[in-house]
């Protein structure tokens, strides 16, 4: 199935998660079981500068960030660590963590979200 860009949904969320500012959401495939029965989200993200995802946990799934260009901080389960493009994050198994762009240029990162 393909998918272009241009046909592809955004959705702009204000205090994602309790964090700051708006993250854009880029959703490259359509979640909850209806393309790949254990994707929860498949996305694209940018945060501007100044913006966050607030700290949230992973229960029954994973939840991969991978870094595509700006800088930013993440926290891993209460340990705060820098991010930079071509980083992968991976939170689950219960653990929490959060994101925020801690840079002058948006930080863009693919977020999925894998049901276990």
């Amino acid at each position: 199935m393909l998918y272009h860009r241009n046909e592809l949904k955004t959705e702009n969320r204000e205090r994602a998660r309790d964090g700051n500012g708006t993250a854009t959401f880029l959703y490259l495939a359509e979640g909850n079981g209806a393309v790949q029965k254990n994707v929860r989200m498949l996305a694209e993200t940018t945060l501007p500068p100044g913006a966050s995802v607030g700290p949230h946990a992973h229960i029954d799934e994973t939840e991969f960030y991978i870094i595509l260009d700006g800088t930013g901080t993440v926290d891993d389960n209460g340990t705060e660590k820098p991010v930079v493009k071509g980083d992968v994050m991976i939170t689950g198994n219960g653990a929490s963590h959060s994101i925020a762009n801690t840079g002058t240029v948006p930080l863009v990162f693919h977020a999925i979200v894998i049901k276990d």
